[in-house]
């Protein structure tokens, strides 16, 4: 039972990613951007959205530097042309939201699943939580997650630039983060508000 627990916990965690970069790609290829197609990402293989350090090294590091507590890790950033887009502007705010959104989307069906009493409830509610912290994580506008995304379609032209310009440091201020403990401090009590509203605990 534990061994298929924790088998299902780990498909609920790539199928998590996997969707959530599918919804990149999707959304930017629905807008016009024909660049996630022809870069293989429109792709709902897991391979395809893996980065090697971002995606396993970093989470099991942090796994082991916090003793199990706290983990962070990214995929493979999905490539997007915003010249293709009618409204760069506002489409790329759409593409950064549509992966957060598929995040939450899957915290949702998972909460019926565990609404309707479905086997391995613990697990799943793992999988709610897991959910919930890629959506809220990836929703803090820093870039380059995608809230920064979110709040540059709403900056003017020139602001927008200058604030994006900071995405090459953007993983290291996340670092910092996690390692002082502020990002949970932020983080947790959000994730638990809305994991409690879902199962209804």
């Amino acid at each position: 039972m534990v061994v298929f627990s924790t088998i299902l916990l780990i498909a609920i965690l790539f199928i998590s990613i996997t969707l959530h970069e599918y919804a990149h790609g999707w959304m930017a290829y629905k807008l016009g951007d024909p660049t996630p197609k022809a870069s293989g990402r429109l792709s709902l293989n897991p391979i395809a959205h893996i980065d090697p350090f971002g995606t396993i090294i970093l989470p099991v590091l942090l796994l082991i530097m916090s003793k199990g507590s706290f983990a962070f890790g990214y995929a493979k950033p999905v490539p997007i042309n915003p010249s293709y887009f009618k409204n760069p502007k506002k489409d790329r705010g759409l593409v950064s939201a549509a992966g957060p959104l598929t995040n939450i989307l899957i915290a949702i069906f998972l909460s019926v699943l565990v609404r309707l009493n479905f086997p391995f409830v613990r697990t799943l509610i793992l999988g709610i939580a897991i959910n919930l912290i890629l959506a809220m994580l990836n929703l803090i506008p820093i870039p380059p997650l995608d809230g920064s995304g979110i709040v540059a379609s709403f900056l003017p032209k020139r602001l927008a630039y200058e604030y994006l310009k900071i995405a090459p440091y953007g993983i290291f201020i996340v670092l910092i983060l996690i390692i002082s403990g502020i990002l949970r401090v932020i983080l947790l009590p959000a994730v638990n508000l809305a994991l409690n509203y879902l199962v209804g605990a």
